[in-house]
């Protein structure tokens, strides 16, 4: 319970800095890019709104996933958090797509002299602007992605993708929006950072989302850290053999289920004993193993050709 309540307290904190934080870049860049008609500045604003979107969803979340076991949900609540990074992930998605159409359309207006170019100090301050978001949000990233490491918090991680991708994005609207405003005529050249910015983006979606589809998708562990965990099981007394070994991600641990063969002419009690040994060996030195169920059969020949 107190391990909850720490883990909730510190994604909570993380999570409400990032939010502050992106509130005021969010503002800066939609403002200033408007004013001084930087596209790609702009779409870097919308890119740190929607990193508001996401804050907002942890923060909402995060309260349920932690939440602990309960008759209804007797292996707790963490796939909650996969759905959220999902979500996140599917949040960003849309934005890339929409700023690149936006991008576009705003240059085709541009091409037919509905929205003229006009270089001012403004398009120095979008400049700007882009420049110390690089700065602020790749300090954030790192700090907050260090938190979720240490936390397993694959929403944290994702998040943190998220103001990594925020920073990424800042480059090449900081380069483009430069270009644009020492030399106005190549506006095309902040239209194109805008389509840079959102290839980012869509891009940083999908390494979000994919470490949550596999964890939905129950896919077991590296073949590295099979072969630990066999290894681990295999040297407790009394335990001739594994098999049948299967894992799957659950929240911020992994969940084991083995077969371990032992003399057959063994009782039931010290069969047990066996058994809780190798569980207490996988949960102590074996890696983040959060659950295991151990399942004891008669050694036989035959086991030693299955995997």
């Amino acid at each position: 319970m107190d391990g909850n309540k720490q883990y909730l307290k510190t994604v909570l904190h993380v999570t409400w800095v990032g939010l502050w934080l992106n509130v005021c870049l969010a503002a800066l860049k939609v403002v200033v890019g408007y004013l001084g008609n930087s596209r790609a500045v702009i779409a870097d604003g919308i890119h740190s709104l929607s990193d508001m979107a996401t804050d907002v969803a942890v923060l909402v979340g995060a309260r349920f996933w932690a939440a602990p076991a309960d008759d209804a949900h007797p292996y707790g609540h963490s796939r909650l958090e996969y759905l959220v990074t999902l979500g996140i992930a599917l949040a960003l998605c849309a934005t890339g797509v929409v700023i690149a159409m936006e991008s576009i359309f705003a240059y085709q207006k541009h091409l037919s002299a509905e929205e003229p170019y006009a270089r001012d100090a403004f398009t120095f301050m979008a400049s700007g602007i882009a420049f110390v978001s690089i700065i602020v949000k790749e300090w954030l990233y790192r700090w907050t992605v260090r938190k979720g490491r240490q936390l397993k918090s694959s929403a944290l991680i994702a998040n943190a993708w998220h103001h990594r991708s925020d920073a990424l994005s800042s480059i090449p609207a900081f380069v483009a929006s430069g270009i644009a405003a020492i030399w106005p005529g190549l506006h095309i050249a902040d239209v194109v950072g805008a389509v840079i910015v959102a290839v980012f983006i869509v891009g940083a979606s999908w390494k979000i989302a994919r470490p949550a589809i596999d964890a939905l998708m129950d896919r077991g562990v590296n073949a590295e850290t099979l072969r630990e965990l066999i290894l681990r099981a295999s040297r407790i007394p009394g335990v001739k053999g594994v098999h049948a070994v299967r894992t799957r991600t659950l929240g911020a641990g992994i969940q084991v289920d083995m077969h371990v063969m032992v003399d057959g002419g063994m009782s039931v009690k010290q069969g047990h004993a066996v058994a809780s040994a190798v569980e207490k060996a996988l949960r102590d030195k074996g890696p983040e193993v959060t659950d295991v169920l151990v399942h004891i059969e008669p050694w036989m020949p035959e086991h030693l050709h299955e995997e």
